[in-house]
């Protein structure tokens, strides 16, 4: 029997989610993250989880994982001290990048690599080799005796994670790999890391960048991950454990910690997932993907050809240019927890600083003081102080007001209008960051449904898509596990490329079928080792192409069988859908890739309950909603309980439907229907 777990790791609550695949029952849960030790939380849900379920630990036969730990190393530059051996002439490739300013016309700026590069100057060592295009061909032999002297150095400096970073090693890794053997001998406990391996492509810049961020987080996410995978063990939970990458599928523990920087944006990738998967249940495929937890929001956009994903230029994390697969997600620090405040020049602002899960914020009753989203809320009435997360935990309302009230003094205004003012804020900064991905990319909001989810995404669904003129709001049956649920319907999955550099009338299609032959027999040993049956894999191949004097490239995916030249005549309309015409210049290949998933039983539905609207009213409560002119108006607002609603019978705003994980706000004006799939569908009304 198939008893499997997604766990998703936040800065405020941790969310998990068992699923039998025999009897397709789910049991969902959620319990206060352990930010000093996350693993801490992730192991008790587990064990409640279990006895909720009514089974043993025994019985889970797999663990799914999203986790930020590696995010965070980057974020809070916590990680281990790096050394790095690179190609003679090449020392500061990772210093000088491109000349790139992040902020073009500020004269005082500080750009990330070179204020906080992950190897110091003094830990970067070179040594004599060279490989040269375009064959890969060895132009001069490595000296063995460079790098092991090298090697001998940077132990001496108490350097933790070495990064061999070679020239041209994406052509032919052999040196990168000869010299990652001798570290590995004069240095047995460090974490050795060769670009060639974690992505072989080229751009020097961002493959050394690459290299340097996995050597970083490497340590201190291998031993998150052991020392997870001992706990589970020791909880007695017999099956294995896997990590969401951030392209969007599942990794083994081994793959997790030889290649971390494949984790970053791990839970907001599950979180993509689990709402494409729900919204799909109601027959939506064209998404917003608006997850809000305690700490940020992070936005996805998915269309009719799949879930977005980052292209070269656009993959960043924490100011650092990165070369790994990524779906397209964007952040920013608005949620929950986030603390509202006057600025210095005494302007209103809202985050992106947040009360984190401790002390949270002051409506908890952990010690928070300052005013945060979550605050603004309660005092408007929009959330039921006995019956938040199922009436798991009571919130304080009278701290909430005393955390509002020296700020309201401050700017000279009411609490309630002060609490309005939070929101009306948060709701700005939200919509603004769904623009950046969608109008400034070329989408129609008006053409989506926004899908919202996470703790806090329901409570302001409705006013943010007011402010995009969207007309339909999509809430998961467990909008505030809707992570831990897109966990449960990935499939193992790995990405490996090689860059070929051929131009439109003198390709080498020969070369191209064996490189991607290559990649493939490469990913399928990989699942193999996971334990997945070649009759389980799916293996799809693509080619990174753009025009001749382009400077990034547009995926071109091919048909099952070789390749062959007139494929390319593809990219043509896959560049006018991106950009809005094609051009006539040859087409030049950049990159062979290949994706290779392995399929494993995954949640199908999610089971539904339902009654009448009558007996889904908990309450009525006042609520203080603004109206056209801006003021707040009182309305009395019925609380309906979401696992009673009647499916297929709309009902209309306001109203506040309490899940047993998170609350979803029904403004005036606004309209709300539970679906067959489990879904609460929010629609405006016709004359608002």
């Amino acid at each position: 029997m198939t008893r499997v777990i997604g766990v998703d790791i936040g800065g405020t609550f941790t969310d998990l989610m068992l699923f039998d695949a025999e009897t397709g029952g789910v049991h969902v849960h959620k319990v206060p993250s352990t930010p000093a030790a996350p693993d801490e939380a992730m192991v008790n849900g587990i064990r409640e989880l279990c006895a909720i379920g009514g089974i043993e630990p025994s019985d889970v036969t797999g663990v799914f994982h999203g986790t930020t730990v590696a995010t965070n190393a980057v974020l809070e530059f916590d990680g281990a001290r790096v050394g790095m051996i690179t190609t003679r002439g090449f020392r500061d490739v990772s210093h000088i990048g491109r000349h790139q300013r992040p902020q073009h016309y500020s004269v005082v700026q500080d750009i990330p690599w070179q204020a906080q590069p992950f190897a110091e100057r003094a830990h970067r060592h070179v040594v004599t080799e060279r490989i040269v295009p375009p064959s890969g061909e060895v132009l001069v032999p490595l000296a063995e005796d460079e790098v092991r002297a090298a090697a001998e150095a940077l132990a001496a400096e108490g350097v933790e994670a070495v990064a061999i970073c070679f020239l041209f090693s994406y052509l032919n890794p052999a040196h990168e790999r000869r010299a990652a053997e001798i570290v590995r001998e004069v240095m047995p406990d460090a974490f050795v890391t060769a670009s060639a391996d974690i992505v072989p492509q080229f751009r020097e810049f961002e493959r050394f960048t690459t290299a340097l961020m996995n050597a970083f987080i490497g340590p201190k996410t291998g031993h998150y991950i052991e020392r997870l995978d001992r706990a589970l063990r020791e909880l007695g939970v017999t099956g294995d454990l896997h990590v969401m990458m951030s392209s969007g599928g599942v990794a083994s523990v081994r793959a997790a910690a030889e290649r971390p920087v494949t984790l970053l944006l791990s839970g907001p990738a599950a979180g993509i997932l689990g709402g494409q998967w729900t919204s799909a249940l109601s027959g939506r495929e064209r998404l917003i993907t608006f997850d809000v937890g305690g700490t940020s929001a992070d936005i996805g956009i998915v269309t009719e050809h799949g879930v977005a994903e980052a292209s070269a230029r656009d993959t960043w994390v924490g100011g650092y240019p990165l070369l790994v697969p990524m779906l397209d997600v964007h952040a920013i620090g608005a949620g929950g927890g986030s603390v509202a405040y006057v600025d210095e020049g005494g302007a209103f602002r809202v985050g992106p600083r947040s009360a984190k899960a401790r002390p949270g914020p002051a409506c908890y009753g952990h010690g928070g003081t300052e005013p945060t989203i979550s605050d603004a809320h309660l005092l408007l009435g929009r959330l039921d102080a006995e019956r938040f997360l199922g009436g798991r935990m009571r919130l304080d309302r009278a701290a909430a007001e005393a955390a509002i009230a020296p700020l309201a003094a401050e700017l000279g205004m009411d609490e309630a209008a002060t609490a309005q003012g939070i929101l009306t804020i948060a709701n700005a900064n939200m919509a603004r960051a769904i623009r950046s991905r969608t109008i400034e990319k070329g989408h129609d909001p008006r053409d989506f449904a926004l899908v919202a989810f996470g703790g806090a995404g329901p409570l302001h669904a409705a006013e943010v898509a007011d402010l995009l003129n969207v007309p339909e709001v999509l809430v998961p049956p467990y909008p505030g596990i809707t992570s831990a649920n897109g966990l449960l319907t990935s499939d193992l999955k790995y990405d490996q490329m090689r860059t070929v550099f051929m131009v439109e009338g003198a390709v080498d299609a020969e070369r191209v079928n064996r490189e991607l032959e290559d990649i493939e027999r490469l990913l399928r040993s990989w699942l193999h080792e996971d334990g997945v049956a070649d009759g389980d894999i799916v293996v799809t191949r693509a080619l990174d192409c753009r025009y001749v004097g382009q400077g990034y490239e547009l995926r071109l995916p091919l048909a099952d069988g070789p390749f062959a030249e007139p494929a390319l005549a593809g990219f043509h309309e896959l560049h006018t859908r991106e950009y809005g015409k094609a051009h006539g210049d040859p087409i030049e290949i950049v990159n062979a890739r290949v994706t290779a998933v392995g399929r494993r039983p995954t949640v199908d539905a999610l089971p539904v309950t339902t009654a009448t609207l009558a007996e889904a009213t908990v309450a009525e409560q006042a609520v203080l909603f603004p109206a056209a002119d801006g003021a707040l108006a009182e309305h009395a607002t019925p609380f309906l309980e979401r696992a009673k609603l009647p499916l297929d019978e709309p009902f209309a705003g306001p109203a506040i439907v309490l899940h047993a994980d998170t609350t979803t706000v029904i403004p005036p004006g606004w309209n709300g229907c539970a679906d067959i799939a489990g879904n609460l569908i929010l629609t405006r009304e016709a004359s608002a």
